[in-house]
């Protein structure tokens, strides 16, 4: 656990010898687990199909999965090496139904994936649950390539355990956009408003995201994980499929960000993650969230674009 020399005005969250082991009193492991544990607002250290075992059936409320995809990876010295086709739809059918066995009737369910290992992605999960959509999102920095396209887009499936029956609040997640052409009837503004920091329209979301940020080293969000996602990004699931109370579970929790951001927008949660040193830093992030309740480009309630939150610098 061996910090790295960072750049002065780097913000990637690091731990301090002193806060180890206070951080990893809060785990929950094998140690110190039992079938009656409390698990509200925990995280899990384990492997994933042990720790099942201590998650009750119909447990969550929404459940945000984003395991390895088919690539392979250094997760901190655990490697998960790219296979075949066949083989990761093998892998993710080890452990998926029993991940949908914690969904509650009316819950949902998002897991991400990339083009490589989306379609079967989307073979496993209508095997447990019905697909309402493929959201797909840009990384704004995609993958280098010199002998293929380059890869900046990634999938997130949406599915219900019942189609008739779920939440969903779509004006929880509207879009503040710029309007560079503004279109006035009558002289009023037609469905946009005019402010002092430029012209906005607040817009309902379409499956096609082309406003989320990789969390990069001047973000105070950011961890050495080397598949975080961002806080942006998950909020926009939680604040879409759950409510104030509910319980978000993650059984990938890597650094934390589908926990961290339940807490902040008042849901209940709960992790898994096999890497105890994710798992501090999750606890961390935690721990300043009680402080820190904000989402970078998420303000008054609404997603704002890249690159247009004048507004929000003018509160900081």
């Amino acid at each position: 656990m061996k910090n790295k020399k960072r750049a002065e005005n780097n913000r990637t969250l690091t731990l301090s010898e002193n806060e180890i082991e206070p951080l990893r009193s809060r785990l929950l492991s094998e140690k110190n687990i039992q079938k009656n544990s409390n698990i509200i607002n925990k995280i899990l250290n384990g492997d994933i199909l042990q720790m099942l075992k201590y998650v009750p059936d119909e447990f969550a409320d929404l459940i945000i999965i984003d395991p390895p995809y088919n690539l392979s990876k250094n997760f901190n010295g655990v490697k998960f090496n790219a296979c075949t086709d066949s083989n990761y739809e093998e892998y993710l059918n080890s452990w998926f139904p029993e991940v949908c066995k914690k969904l509650k009737p009316d819950g949902s369910l998002y897991m991400c994936g990339d083009w490589k290992c989306t379609a079967a992605m989307q073979r496993v999960i209508e095997k447990e649950l019905t697909i309402l959509n493929r959201i797909t999102w840009q990384r704004e920095k995609g993958r280098g390539a010199k002998s293929n396209w380059k890869n900046s887009m990634e999938d997130i499936w949406f599915a219900v355990k019942n189609p008739d029956n779920y939440y969903f609040d779509v004006d929880s997640v509207m879009i503040k956009r710029k309007v560079l052409a503004p279109y006035k009837v009558n002289g009023k503004a037609k469905d946009w408003i005019e402010s002092a920091d430029g012209n906005f329209r607040l817009s309902y979301p379409s499956n096609f995201w082309d406003d989320i940020s990789i969390p990069f080293w001047s973000m105070p969000e950011n961890t050495d994980h080397p598949t975080q996602k961002s806080e942006k990004l998950y909020a926009k699931l939680i604040l879409a499929s759950s409510q104030e109370n509910d319980i978000v579970f993650d059984p990938f929790l890597g650094s934390g960000t589908a926990s961290v951001v339940a807490k902040k927008l008042k849901r209940r949660y709960c992790g898994i993650e096999l890497n105890e040193e994710y798992c501090l830093w999750a606890e961390k992030r935690l721990q300043l969230a009680d402080n820190d309740t904000e989402i970078q480009g998420y303000v008054d309630k609404v997603f704002w674009e890249r690159n247009t939150l004048a507004q929000q610098k003018k509160k900081e």
